[in-house]
């Protein structure tokens, strides 16, 4: 019954906080509806960021895989921070000069508005298809663990899954579609912080109780029981082998936190460049500190559970918090969660919305179409997605080696096409709109074959370094046959003050000395 009290008012909370600021703010229009207005500070930028990229597919899949396989998984967190770096120095400012509203608005300006729509589409494939449904599923499996829904209602756990997944997707869906950007950001911010309060008690509580009172007796005592874990470089072998930083990981990197629309648009509805980049770099400490939460309690379950849930890696933590929590304290973590799972589900609704709103209807279906009616296709959109993500969702059961590692391999499929089209708008004058098109395709059908069909033995973030070099010489021959005729020109719309943060490259450089500091420390 607490544990119901408890998850219940921090719900609550969260939503009348929200709504209350949300009062009296213009969802009208477009700006308002899919930028926040651009009114959004750096703290909440770095809140919402943070929340978007780290959901239960973070909490359940990262931590599954680290209690199988160690820190060696710390690098997808680490090396976001470089990425934001560049975000903040230099792609974030050339994106508000535009004053654009999505990426492949970026895509039009450079190449032509047949490539936009290519991307367009190709980003809301792969949101619907892969992020939304294992965001849901994952969050299902942790709410109806907690909660024992399936115990509680006689039913079975397929069944219990169901109804959460059910019941998470229409909270979800209501959020997104009612108050658009702003209060998924208002609203991610108190999760986001809570979650970095909240996720951090859970090692803490568990190493004290280890370590019968001291900290650091109990990560020792975890240390010794499997040193092994602690190594981040591994093997070749290894489910993330330290060269893979150098290959397909650091491009990966950069299109998530550089050009993923999900994570760039609370960017995008910043006030003003200062505060996006505050919110960019905020984002980049947030990320060294996250391991802590999402990779630790895996290694520490590996000392209460030993191997016996290898086969069923992906309840290790809520099988964790189940152990260490008060009962008291489930509850409000519980809410946090739920609250992690509704921060990407929305902001990857809200996100899809905008790209098919403004790239697909505003530009192919009614280019005058009015301010108010795009709002509205928005947000009809956004219950569509919902729906579709909702009927989805169990369909991601079972993943052999696990949700996270999943969600990696199919992210892989867009990714990297578009990330190679995007590196080349920015830093090259000659590549042709017909070359980027071409890459696009010739990329995924070459992913998609190696790593789904042919099944080479070769690990997949190597497969997107091959990827995005092969993109980029079918691109510089195409270009050679077929040249480019457009100079894309980058125009100061005027929509806000493009003025630098003056600590903007001294934290970038702390930032990074961090991030190198990891991997020396734990080699």
């Amino acid at each position: 019954m607490l544990t119901v009290l408890t998850f219940t008012f921090f719900t609550f909370f969260v939503a009348i906080y929200t709504w209350y600021k949300l009062k009296k703010q213009n969802l009208s229009s477009q700006d308002g509806y899919f930028l926040g207005g651009r009114s959004l500070t750096g703290i909440v930028i770095a809140g919402s960021m943070l929340l978007t990229n780290i959901s239960t597919e973070h909490l359940i899949g990262m931590n599954g895989s680290s209690y199988k396989n160690g820190f060696i998984i710390i690098a997808w967190e680490v090396t976001s921070s470089l990425a934001l770096i560049f975000a903040a120095l230099y792609f974030v400012p050339k994106y508000l000069k535009m004053g654009l509203i999505t990426i492949p608005q970026f895509l039009e300006s450079r190449f032509d508005n047949s490539t936009r729509t290519i991307v367009a589409l190709f980003l809301i494939i792969s949101f619907v298809v892969t992020l939304l449904p294992i965001v849901l599923y994952t969050g299902a499996i942790n709410i109806e663990s907690i909660f024992n829904i399936s115990e509680t209602f006689s039913i079975s756990k397929a069944q219990g899954l169901w109804i959460t997944v059910i019941a998470i997707g229409t909270i979800g869906a209501i959020y997104a579609v009612f108050g658009g950007l702003k209060a998924v950001a208002i609203s991610d911010t108190i999760n986001g912080y809570g979650l970095l309060i909240g996720g951090s008690a859970i090692p803490l509580i568990a190493l004290i109780s280890i370590g019968d009172g001291n900290l650091i007796d109990g990560l020792m005592k975890v240390y010794n029981n499997s040193p092994e874990k602690f190594n981040i470089i591994g093997t070749r072998d290894s489910v993330m082998p330290f060269e893979v930083l150098f290959t397909g990981l650091i491009i990966n990197q950069i299109y998530f936190w550089c050009m993923n629309q999900t994570i760039i648009q609370r960017a995008l509805g910043a006030k003003n460049l200062i505060e996006a980049q505050k919110g960019l770099l905020f984002t980049g400490i947030l990320k060294i500190m996250v391991p802590f939460i999402i990779v630790l309690p895996g290694v520490i379950g590996y000392y209460y559970f030993g191997d016996s849930l290898y086969e069923n890696q992906d309840i290790i933590y809520p099988e964790l918090i189940k152990k260490v929590l008060p009962l008291g304290l489930v509850g409000f973590f519980a809410a946090i969660i739920m609250g992690a799972v509704l921060s990407t589900f929305n902001s990857v609704l809200n996100s899809a919305a905008t790209i098919f709103s403004i790239d697909i209807y505003k530009e192919h279906i009614d280019k005058n179409v009015s301010e108010n009616t795009i709002v509205k296709v928005g947000k009809l959109t956004t219950l569509i997605l919902a729906i579709f993500a909702i009927v989805v969702a169990p369909m991601v059961a079972n993943a052999p080696e696990g949700l996270y590692q999943l969600l990696q391999k199919l992210n892989g499929i867009f990714f990297i096409p578009i990330a190679s089209i995007m590196i080349a708008g920015f830093f090259t004058k000659n590549i042709s709109a017909i070359a980027a098109k071409s890459s696009l395709f010739i990329g995924l059908f070459f992913y998609i074959s190696v790593t789904f069909i042919f099944k080479l033995d070769i690990h997949f973030v190597h497969v997107w370094g091959i990827e995005f070099i092969l993109n980029m010489i079918t691109m510089f021959i195409i270009s050679n046959i077929f040249p480019n005729k457009k100079k894309g020109n980058i125009k100061n719309q005027n929509f806000i003050e493009l003025k630098e943060w003056k600590y903007a490259k001294i934290l970038s450089v702390i930032i990074a000395s961090f991030t190198i500091m990891i991997y020396i420390l734990l080699s």
